[in-house]
């Protein structure tokens, strides 16, 4: 008899199942995903390149990230994977058990009343966007900036109804199974911003403005207008309804208020270091947020699109009373990632400096002093990254078995961490480099504890094959290194190239050394991840054309 976590149960039971379920295609799901997400990192750095390009790594463009601070508290809340996480569960559960219905009525009643509940945040926001600047960018030395911080948050403001919509569209599209078109929006509302730096900052004093004109309109296409073409094609039927007596309604709602600080706590540490940043002068909140961003790129592509990919059948797995297979998909997730992120932390500790020259060093972000402190915070936080990428997927972990209070109080209890950490360290000679470091260390706290809570919910968690997959990929990040210091230390500044185009010949050279490095050292170590990217290689070895021998 497959085991049932003794987690609380919270209204209906669910009808018999059939014994033969289908089984998703994590993996399929899994590279739709993180091919999605790794285009939208990479017009992410694009967009950070204009902008860093065109208005500089300065005050400026830190009051274009602290404008972002309100509107993204209400994102971070309601509409960036909250409401969804909550939903999911629900949704398929109706969905996989023949009640298809009561899962549409269900969505209708969560998104008539929470449209109502984002509509009114948005207005008091708006209202309110000057002496919210305060909660923001406590530091008096912003005083000059309120007024254009609170003019651009105006502008996107709008922006998170979109997102909102879009977030629960989005949710019932990955509880179909479908992951394409969930995956366009984040490329639409980046390619948005990087056409307001570039066209539309023409027409606004100060031209930064036209970015947020632009975001506005990327959120407005990506997140909201192709969302619901998907779902016009899937036959979703939306009907305006406040029937919050229905059990399935509940549920969601019972579930998502501790979603909503568990998923968020990224954005949270976020939100915290650009608070506390605003007191180490001009250009530091930039700094901050574009070496904030460039670590979120393989958190992105690895943890949040793996995480995204298999939460859907972790909650299938679960209403079907499949735990084997629930624990058998958490555990090659985590594998996975560790494998993927380990040695991408090194690459970004090693070779941060290039990394930042090659993204942000044109046009008026060229010569800026402020690149080094880029570099230095990147490295802090990519000390965390691997933490970070396991995240999502442990929280989702707990939200597919509809037990959330576990992680939000793990949660709690780590950011009370994080800002301990971060006030400590940052009054250390470290100033503002503790912060990130703050953030690290939390993260990894934080994953220690949610693998550790998990495993007695769900029947164990092969903790013996996570943890050898760890310490082999520590093992091959160490080797690789140490040779791409070697290649920092050994290798001449420019040989007569530029800067920029030298910064990318190292990167290469240190990416294509790196990967065979670190895949000859796991190999030798017999991981069974490097098997797995062996079949991979043989693979794309064989789909090369061979060229035609004539006589």
């Amino acid at each position: 008899r497959p085991f049932r976590p003794p987690t609380p149960r919270i209204g209906f039971n669910l009808p018999h199942v059939s014994e033969t379920p289908a089984t998703p295609n994590v993996a399929r799901a899994g590279g739709i995903m993180m091919l999605s997400l790794f285009l939208s990192r990479v017009l992410g750095i694009v967009r950070d390149t204009v902008m860093s390009a065109q208005f500089g790594i300065n005050e400026m463009t830190g009051a274009y990230r602290l404008a972002f601070q309100i509107p993204d508290l209400l994102f971070f809340l309601i509409a960036g994977g909250a409401l969804s996480s909550a939903f999911i569960p629900v949704f398929s559960q109706y969905l996989h058990t023949d009640r298809e219905e009561e899962a549409w009525h269900v969505f209708s009643v969560v998104a008539t009343l929470m449209s109502i509940v984002v509509l009114a945040f948005i207005a008091v926001a708006w209202v309110y966007a000057l002496p919210l600047t305060h909660l923001v960018a406590p530091s008096p030395k912003v005083d000059h900036l309120r007024p254009l911080i609170a003019q651009m948050s105006r502008i996107v403001l709008p922006a998170q109804f979109a997102f909102f919509i879009g977030g629960l569209m989005v949710g019932t599209l990955y509880a179909r199974q479908k992951f394409v078109v969930p995956g366009l929006g984040p490329n639409v509302y980046n390619l948005g911003i990087i056409f307001g730096a570039i066209v539309l900052s023409r027409f606004f004093d100060p031209g930064i403005v036209g970015m947020s004109v632009g975001a506005l309109a990327g959120a407005v296409l990506g997140s909201f207008v192709l969302p619901m073409v998907a779902m016009r094609r899937i036959g979703a039927r939306y009907r305006p309804s406040l029937d919050l007596r229905h059990p399935g309604v509940r549920k969601v709602f019972a579930l998502m208020a501790p979603v909503v600080l568990g998923l968020s706590l990224p954005g949270v540490y976020g939100m915290i270091m650009q608070a506390l940043g605003t007191a180490y002068g001009a250009g530091t909140n930039a700094a901050l947020d574009l070496s904030n961003k460039l670590m979120q790129a393989p958190l992105g592509v690895f943890g949040q699109s793996l995480a995204l990919a298999v939460f859907p059948t972790l909650s299938q797995y679960y209403a079907q009373d499949r735990m084997d297979s629930y624990r058998a998909q958490l555990a090659s997730t985590l594998r996975t990632i560790v494998y993927m992120t380990l040695p991408i932390a090194a690459f970004m500790v090693v070779l941060a400096p290039e990394i930042v020259h090659l993204f942000f060093a044109y046009g008026k972000g060229a010569g800026s002093e402020n690149l080094r402190t880029v570099a230095d915070l990147l490295r802090m936080f990519a000390i965390g990254i691997t933490a970070w990428c396991l995240h999502p997927v442990l929280m989702r972990g707990f939200f597919a078995i509809h037990n959330s209070l576990t992680p939000i109080l793990l949660g709690t209890a780590t950011t009370a961490l994080f800002v301990v950490l971060a006030l400590a360290l940052s009054a250390t000679p470290l100033r503002h480099l503790g912060l990130p470091l703050a953030s690290s260390v939390a993260a990894l706290a934080l994953v220690v504890a949610l693998a550790w809570a998990l495993a007695p919910r769900i029947g164990g968690l092969d903790h013996r094959s996570v943890l050898g997959t760890t310490a082999g990929s520590i093992a091959g990040s160490a080797a690789m290194a140490a040779a791409l210091a070697l290649l920092q230390a050994f290798l001449p500044e420019g040989i007569g190239l530029g800067r920029n185009l030298w910064a990318a010949a190292k990167l290469g050279l240190g990416a294509a050394a790196g990967f065979w490095i670190y895949y000859a050292a796991t190999r030798a170590l017999g991981m069974r991840e490097s098997e797995t990217l062996a079949r991979y290689l043989r693979r794309l070895e064989r789909r090369k054309p061979k060229g035609n021998c004539e006589d």
